[in-house]
């Protein structure tokens, strides 16, 4: 896919949200699963059990999740473990999200950051010369994956000016059992509601409330097919339901910033000596 047609850059601009369907070739899912089976497989539970959920409000983040910004770093569903910290779940059914420097690590997601329709759906969303900070593997594993909350995704990545696109990449078939994105169109006009700070001196992250604007009461599902992508505004609430489904739901996704827009200090992800990763 290339120069993709105006009309995705002015249905971003209306509703602060795109969906390009079949934007990544079967052969490039394939790749990237494979990828994230290894890192599974690798992960060593017994020396991580770091656990990523979002029901508290942001509460306990630890070092494991601050590193995890320069390095690969797996998080586990919280009702992965039982009362003893043992996993209560088959291995591969275990995970919330891996991250947040695959792109920067791992040849096999750098592969995708590069390609063309990755950098035209940052273009789409805005961006004119895009500079990556992050990628994910995101999970949500058959019967416990885990409901995601409403969030705006500036409360965590904050610039100067506030120039962030997010990209959702779905690995596998996406809908409202197995627990798909909701975004309300044109809600990423209204203002920031939260910000998540972290002091460096403490090392301690706290949630502030910045604004009292209501969550959307009405939201439509993003039902879509493995290999599409959603383009998203960084003030767009979104969120997901809980996955009691027989079916897993895993995505990737990027988040890139305009390079020329200063990266707040006070976000939690600091990328440190890793070079910038610029397309």
């Amino acid at each position: 896919m290339r120069a993709l047609p105006g009309e995705y850059k002015a249905r971003f601009d209306r509703d602060g949200y795109v969906i390009l369907e079949d934007a990544v070739e079967r052969a490039t899912l394939e790749t990237l699963k494979g990828a994230i089976a290894e890192h599974v497989a690798a992960h060593d539970h017994e020396a991580s059990r770091a656990v990523f959920r979002t029901d508290d409000q942001d509460a306990g983040r630890e070092e494991t999740f601050f590193a995890s910004a320069r390095g690969i770093q797996a998080f586990l569903e919280a009702e992965a473990l039982d009362e003893e910290g043992s996993l209560s779940a088959p291995r591969d059914r275990c995970f919330n999200k891996i991250g947040h420097a695959l792109h920067d690590l791992d040849p096999r997601f750098e592969a995708l950051a590069r390609s063309e329709v990755v950098k035209d759906a940052f273009a789409v969303g805005g961006l004119e010369y895009p500079r990556l900070v992050q990628s994910m593997v995101i999970f949500k594993p058959a019967g416990i994956g885990g409901e995601v909350r409403w969030h705006q995704d500036a409360s965590y990545l904050l610039t100067e000016p506030q120039r962030v696109v997010g990209l959702w990449v779905a690995l596998e078939d996406a809908d409202r059992t197995n627990g798909c994105l909701w975004m309300a169109p044109g809600s990423h006009r209204a203002p920031l509601r939260e910000r998540y700070e972290v002091d460096w001196g403490s090392r301690d992250g706290t949630l502030h409330d910045l604004d009292s604007t209501p969550w959307p009461d009405e939201a439509l599902p993003l039902e879509v097919r493995a290999g599409s992508m959603v383009v998203f505004h960084d003030h767009i609430p979104h969120r997901s339901e809980a996955n009691r489904s027989a079916r897993s739901r895993v995505a990737v996704t990027l988040h890139a910033h305009e390079a020329g827009a200063a990266w707040a200090p006070e976000n939690w992800l600091q990328r440190g000596s890793l070079p910038d990763f610029d397309l």
